[in-house]
């Protein structure tokens, strides 16, 4: 391969990290076209977008950048398909739901702002919530106190409701 043909590689994987503020590094060595496939369908599906890289262009691309990478670059070995998403655990539920046997394994990730070194992250990076299940469970927090002062005042008036009703049927 030619040293501009690199050159324009490292440049285009520098720009999708960039694009991304996510990404899985995943170990596709013992995936076969068939498996490969699916994988590449499900991750479409799921709004992923999943490169196969070789790593020293991906090491290189990563150097490029003004973030340091350093902790990836030891996982870096193998054969590597790197997991591009803007939701941090999405790929991390793909890997889960997709992995037999350890295929595809994860080697590393990058999500929310810190290093997921090695497979044993992967329930990590699962748990990990999204933006927008994180705003739906301060709405419903918020939610909670004002619906049991509404709650409270209903079951109550139902009662002043019947207490009033019944002095007001006694005879007198």
């Amino acid at each position: 391969m030619r040293k501009e043909d690199k050159n324009s590689i490292i440049e285009q994987i520098a720009a999708t990290v960039k694009e991304y503020n996510h990404f899985y590094l995943v170990d596709v060595t013992a995936m076969n076209a068939t498996a490969t496939s699916a994988l590449r369908r499900d991750c479409f599906k799921s709004d992923i977008k999943l490169m196969v890289v070789k790593n020293t262009l991906l090491h290189k691309a990563l150097e490029s950048l003004e973030e340091d990478f350093s902790p990836l670059y030891g996982s870096l070995k193998g054969t590597t398909a790197v997991m591009f998403c803007n939701t941090a655990n999405v790929p991390a539920k793909l890997i889960k739901d997709k992995a037999k046997d350890g295929i595809p394994g994860l080697k590393a990730a990058y999500a929310e702002e810190s290093f997921y070194i090695g497979a044993d992250q992967l329930d990590a990076l699962v748990a990990i919530k999204s933006k927008n299940e994180v705003i739906a469970d301060i709405v419903a927090l918020l939610q909670s106190p004002a619906k049991n002062v509404i709650s409270a005042l209903q079951s109550g008036g139902n009662t002043l409701h019947g207490v009033l009703k019944t002095l007001g049927e006694r005879p007198e």
